[in-house]
């Protein structure tokens, strides 16, 4: 029966009993009458139909709709079971005598029982009715009982058993409620319906530990359970209610708490979860959020912790850190009977407490609390004296698996120079033991941070001795117990001694090293003919000055800048000076650069006796080298002279383009690794190609160990570099290796260069070359994206290095990736169209290209063209014949060469133009082949231009480039760095 909202209406709540569910409340609105009194029209509120009343209601009645809506039968089957089912069907299933869901059950009984404790404190001063069995909800008004009441539970022990019963006491009055039809409306907390009043009490109480007593007077507990009884009962009982017994003893007692702090590695047990009974999920639209239990936090399982717990010591009795209350209760069984020892807490104390800790660092929760067990360590070691004398006990607990050594650690270190090493010696001490440094090498190698000391405790190596010493102990040589360190390790033992980490003690050479502003001025040697120019000067003074300290260098002057000729000099001071001592030189070099070699030495250095080492029929006997004063070879005849040349001993051993040992496993480094000599010298454009592994390879050669092993080296710097872009790593490094490496570039120091313009010319595709790019496109992406879901982005680096260079070939010209291929390539077409413009006008070009075929094609193009032109791949016998005819021929305008055959060594000074054909990552290598035109003996602007084909990966890779790759240095720049870094946002775009 409807109400109407334009007559006077009426909220109530009405109490009804379900069969399963139990006493519940349901919202009405009933229509008040003529004289203002209720009705029987009425009919349910719910929060669907709230808002039409809501004249009539306030913001409680709201919440109180909402909470009465969420026990009603429907909900609650809505709640706990997601698939379709009648009410009937769900609660004769769950509720079945025998085959019952007890797990659901209880489940449900919580969701109510929460659902009742949070309504019927919101009852007060609302019209409160008991339903009658027609359904009618105002058939008897109740009320809220103004004060809550107090509990009082008995016990009587005789021979027999005790006796046990509550008495309840409302406002100073004994209330009798067993036998008159009382109801428990709620059992958590307790409600109690009696009298048509509803009753709390003070005090929280169970309703289960009144329910037997509504229609008992007393239970009996009989002697032979009463132990377990009193001890799992009666002792929480009495800590949160009062008792009255008879039979045995209460005694109140009353200490000053003293905080004990114990501490372990073993995790303190988890409770177990509950099974979940219903599928997890938000709360639904517009249900009130009830209170929910605090969930602990998960521990990471790799992570190292230790675990302090808090609890006091009252007197004779360790008590747990206490919720809010005051007593605790400990149960003692004496000859005939018990003792029950109601301790009275500190609440405030121990509270006070928790914050004291929490002031020091130390968050405490329900008594426990973890760090990391360093930092837990150091927490102690720093704390302990403190809390001792503020009267806090401070232990490892007996469950703890080790014992920890928790006092003070600290590190002596002493480092001197004995010729051409370091002795390194010195003390660690945890309190009173004394451990040789040398013992800690491997656990800070190997980051072990736990160390076992004599008494057989655990002390944890401090954290910052993991920075402090881990280079130390990586480039150090270990022999015979005892540690040293190379000369060429002088900047760590500088930055140890000025860090205070270490005392040193050197000679007056290597003082004044540290301290010096800058390098001596030499004089060149007698025997050069020609004329340095000022950087030239300044790198001849710098070889000496790496030379006089027994280090090895690494010149890497960008190309063009005359490093052979430094190199040169030097070897040509060193011929005059009598230094060398009889004992020849060796230059390794690549077999296209020797012939420039021995040009460069007959014009600058022509009294240098120099040997060319190399040919099927040279003379394999390393006694003419005495004849020499340099033996020029190759790093092929290195690799098969390996034994024999490594049988002499050089004065220099000098590697040109020394990238060549970029790989530390290949045949060529391992070769060149065996090669003694006094000296050693590196000469490099790109000391860094494809990764930064690159430098490691080259400066272990010049000066072995200084950045420690392989492993070492990947770990602690390739990684963090490469992957991360870490910058102290990159900063520390450079630090590393800066004392050994002497770099130029062009715009700093050759002035005299003319101006250099460079130029992107963007090509527009053919249609039948932009079906083959989408076609391949498109089985990349889709290959690639799902490569890199389901196996991450290492696995997907060589499939997207694949496709990218696919790409690449279809934009220069489709032919390369498809044979059958007859359209054109609209990258060739303007390649072409500029060619024949640049030589129209007479200028020179050179043409580079990564790939060999796609010189073909142009090579091709040119002959159906009648174009004359050099050519050089790595296949050209007459290498040095193409670059003479192209120098030296006025009518020959044209050079095509491979980017990896003629990226180096060539000086092409006759040309003002070059053409790069496919761009890529590493701007360093496009700028060795810019470099073969722009450089010394040039004197016409160079204009360089870089086709890139419209709409195609190439396009988007200099997008990227401009926009996130910007590399910290070209020391570390590299194609696998790059290819290692892109995101996936990244890869969409470069194949969106």
């Amino acid at each position: 029966m409807k109400v109407s909202t334009a007559e006077p209406f009426q909220i109530v709540y009405s109490l009804f009993e379900h069969e399963y569910l139990g006493h519940l409340f349901a919202a009405y609105v009933v229509q008040r009458g003529p004289s203002g009194q209720l009705t029987l029209q009425h009919q349910t509120v719910s929060p669907k139909n709230a808002h039409e009343f809501s004249e009539g209601l306030d913001a409680v009645d709201f919440e109180l709709i909402e909470l009465c809506d969420q026990m009603q039968q429907e909900a609650v089957v809505k709640e706990f079971w997601p698939r379709k089912i009648t009410t009937a069907e769900f609660f004769l299933k769950i509720y079945h005598p025998e085959k019952g869901d007890k797990p659901m059950q209880e489940a449900i009984a919580r969701h109510v029982q929460e659902r009742m404790a949070a309504l019927l404190p919101k009852l007060a001063g609302k019209c409160v009715f008991i339903m009658g069995r027609d359904g009618e909800p105002t058939w008897k008004e109740i009320g809220l009982a103004p004060a809550k009441a107090s509990i009082l539970f008995h016990f009587r022990r005789n021979e027999e058993g005790t006796h046990y019963f509550p008495t309840i006491q409302y406002q100073g009055q004994k209330l009798d409620f067993q036998y008159k039809d009382a109801v428990l409306v709620c059992q958590q907390p307790a409600w109690l319906l009696l009298n048509n009043l509803l009753y709390t009490f003070r005090t929280e109480v169970d309703g289960r530990k009144l329910q037997p007593f509504l229609k008992k007077k007393f239970i009996v507990v009989p002697r032979q359970v009463e132990e377990s009884y009193f001890q799992k009962f009666v002792a929480p009982l009495m800590e949160s209610f009062d008792v009255h017994a008879r039979g045995f003893d209460i005694r109140s007692e009353r200490y000053v708490a003293r905080p004990r702090l114990t501490f372990t590695d073993i995790p303190p047990a988890a409770p177990a979860p509950e099974a979940p009974v219903r599928p997890i999920g938000p709360p639904r639209r517009g249900r009130i959020p009830l209170p929910k239990p605090a969930v602990p936090v998960a521990v990471k399982p790799d992570e190292e912790l230790l675990y302090f717990e808090l609890s006091f010591r009252y007197g004779p009795h360790l008590m747990a850190l206490g919720t809010e209350k005051p007593v605790s209760v400990h149960l003692e069984k004496t000859a005939d009977s018990y003792v029950f020892h109601r301790l009275l807490r500190n609440p405030q104390q121990e509270q006070a407490t928790v914050r004291e800790l929490h002031e020091r660092s130390l968050s405490v929760e329900n008594g426990l609390a973890s760090l990391p067990k360093a930092e837990a360590l150091r927490w102690l070691h720093e704390y302990t004296p403190e809390l001792t004398e503020l009267g806090y006990t401070v232990e490892a607990a007996a469950s703890s698996g080790k014992s920890y050594f928790i006092g003070e650690a600290y590190a002596r270190v002493g480092i001197q120079e004995a010729g051409d090493w370091f002795d390194v010696r010195g003390s660690v001490y945890f309190g009173e033991f004394e451990i040789p440094f040398i013992k800690l090498r491997s656990h800070i190698l190997q980051r072990r941070r736990e160390f076992k000391l004599p008494n057989g405790q655990i002390a944890l190596i401090p954290d910052e001795w993991f920075t402090d010493y881990l280079e130390l102990f990586a480039f150090a040589e270990e022999t015979d117990g005892e540690i040293t360190l190379r000369r060429h390790h002088l900047a760590l033992v500088a930055d140890l001694q000025s860090s205070e980490l270490a005392t040193v003690t050197m000679g007056h050479k290597l003082e004044k090293l540290r301290d010096f502003a800058a390098v001596e001025d030499q004089p060149l040697p007698v025997g050069f003919q020609g004329e340095l120019r000022p950087y030239q000067k300044a790198g001849y003074n710098w070889l000496r000055f790496v030379q006089d300290y027994h280090f090895g260098g690494c010149l890497a002057d960008d190309m063009g800048l005359g490093k052979s000729v430094q190199a040169l000099v030097l070897l040509q001071q060193r011929a005059e000076s009598g230094a060398a001592k009889g004992a020849a030189s060796l230059l390794v070099l690549p077999t296209s650069l020797v012939f420039n070699w021995v040009s460069e030495a007959g014009k600058f250095t022509p009294n240098l006796r120099i040997l060319v080492y190399t040919g099927t029929y040279r003379d394999k006997n390393v006694e003419q080298f005495a004849d020499y004063d340099v033996v020029l070879t190759s790093y092929g005849i290195v690799r098969l002279d390996t034994e024999l040349l490594a049988s002499y001993r050089f004065d220099y051993v000098i590697l040109d383009e020394s990238q060549a040992i970029k790989n530390p496993s290949s045949t060529t480094s391992q070769a060149v690794r065996q090669l003694r000599s006094k000296h050693r010298l590196i000469l490099t454009g790109t000391p860094v190609e494809n990764s930064t592994m690159d430098l490691w390879s080259q400066m272990s050669f010049i000066n072995p160990g200084l950045l420690g092993t392989q492993a070492f080296f990947r770990k602690e710097f390739l990684k963090p570099i490469e992957k991360h872009q870490d910058e102290m790593r990159t900063k520390r490094l450079h630090a590393l290796i800066k004392p050994f490496i002497l770099r130029r570039h062009k715009a700093q120091v050759a002035k005299e260069l003319p101006e250099k313009t460079e130029h992107l010319s963007f090509c527009p595709m053919t249609e039948e070359q932009a079906q083959c790019y989408e076609e391949t496109k498109s089985f990349y992406r889709n290959k690639i994206l799902q490569n890199l879901d389901e196996n991450g982005p290492a696995s997907t680096q060589f499939l997207l290095l694949q496709g990218l260079t696919r790409l690449r070939q279809i934009a220069n010209h489709p032919h390369l990736v498809d044979n059958s291929y007859t359209g054109e390539s609209g990258k060739l077409k303007e390649v072409l169209r500029m060619i024949r413009g640049v030589v129209s006008e007479g200028h020179k070009v050179l043409v580079f290209s990564q790939f060999v075929q796609h010189l073909l094609l142009v090579r091709n193009a040119l002959d159906e063209r009648q174009f004359e032109y050099a050519y050089l791949d790595g296949n050209t016998r007459d290498r040095q014949a193409q670059v003479a005819r192209f120098q030296e021929d006025e009518d020959l305008k044209i050079f095509l060469i491979s980017l990896k055959a003629g990226g180096v060594g060539l000086n092409l000074t006759a040309a003002d133009y070059v053409f790069i054909l496919d761009p890529w990552w590493n701007p360093a290598v496009e700028a060795q082949a810019v470099d073969r035109a722009h450089r010394i003996g040039q004197t016409r602007p160079v204009f360089t231009y870089k086709f890139i084909t419209q709409g195609t990966v190439e396009e988007k890779i200099l997008a990227l480039q401009r926009r996130k790759l910007a590399l910290v240095s070209e020391l570390i720049a590299t194609d696998e760095a790059v290819i290692k870094n892109l995101t996936r946002e990244d890869i969409e775009e470069l194949l969106g």
